[in-house]
């Protein structure tokens, strides 16, 4: 088996441990820590997604917030069932990056992520000042069915694992080598008749469903959302986890989501300096895992006898 096949067995079985202690776990602490740990690999996978077209989408945090009021607000107010209410949350900010995608996408590099982190904070500017919704202090009563309370973890580890094998699929066939073709050289691309513009707007709008999938998720697990909750740290921590993790392989979100989430427990305890904690993660992984854990992986198996031709990407220095 190939050192990049390795790496995706790795992943995938950190997702079947953490639903097997959803499932079989009785203590309350840890079926919060699996919580949050996948819906943190969820925010981290959706981030890396757009990451294949070479553009960094802050705006990932502001979908992710939208997914999160919107599920609410059909939840408290209206009292829709809550498997519609995440399905919902999810189509709402997907609709919206489309229109979002649309018209920033043609902006590349530096530029698209400073109007996506514009886009963010815009966004949760509005949060503060809609009364209706709470403003400032936020919403509050969004409770899924009661009788899921035993299984709540459970259900958001397997909808992650299945937004997840949508990712991967998409990313192993014809759709992600457009995108990784788009990320190499988009005038090239586009020259061969591929529409950037498009292929871009989709990549953003699959990857945003997910994310206001997670929203949802979080606003029903947390029960009590406030604007705060979706500034531009929310992107921050999902790079963080992508690039502790590894971004050039699909396994890397998932390892790095998994390894902070776990640390950040021991963290925690220094309020506002938890936020040092992440940006040092994200500076240490860039000046001395450039690839990750996952291409630190490589380089050890290729030091004890692996070959570059059964390496992932990621110790080849491609993508």
């Amino acid at each position: 088996m190939s050192n990049a096949k390795w790496a995706d067995v790795i992943g995938w079985a950190l997702l079947a441990v953490l639903l097997v202690l959803a499932l079989t776990s009785g203590d309350t602490y840890t079926l919060k820590v699996v919580l949050w740990i996948s819906l943190n690999i969820l925010a981290a996978a959706a981030l890396r997604f757009v990451m294949l077209t070479g553009e960094l989408n802050i705006a990932t945090a502001a979908f992710w917030g939208v997914g999160a009021y919107v599920a609410a607000i059909l939840t408290a107010w209206y009292k829709l069932p809550f498997f519609l209410s995440l399905l919902i949350g999810g189509l709402a900010p997907m609709l919206l990056s489309v229109l979002f995608g649309y018209v920033t996408l043609r902006t590349k590099g530096p530029y698209f992520m400073l109007i996506s982190f514009a886009f963010t904070e815009v966004l949760r500017l509005i949060y503060t000042q809609t009364e209706s919704i709470g403003g400032n202090s936020g919403m509050i009563g969004i409770y899924p069915p009661r009788w899921l309370d035993p299984y709540y973890s459970a259900i958001v580890v397997a909808i992650v694992a299945a937004l997840l094998a949508v990712f991967f699929w998409l990313e192993r066939g014809a759709f992600g080598k457009l995108l990784k073709a788009i990320q190499n050289n988009d005038a090239v691309t586009e020259s061969v008749g591929i529409d950037v513009l498009k292929m871009k707007v989709i990549c953003l709008a699959v990857a945003s469903f997910a994310a206001g999938v997670g929203g949802a998720l979080f606003a029903h697990a947390n029960r009590v959302i406030s604007p705060g909750d979706f500034s531009f740290l929310v992107a921050v921590y999902a790079l963080a986890y992508v690039k502790i993790g590894g971004e050039t392989q699909f396994s890397g979100a998932i390892i790095g989501a998994v390894l902070l989430t776990l640390l950040n427990q021991y963290v925690i305890a220094f309020g506002h300096y938890e936020h040092l904690f992440f940006g040092g993660a994200i500076v240490v992984a860039m000046l001395v895992l450039p690839n990750g854990l996952m291409g630190l992986f490589e380089r050890v198996a290729i030091a004890f006898g692996g070959t570059r031709e059964n390496a992932a990407p990621a110790a080849r220095g491609g993508h």
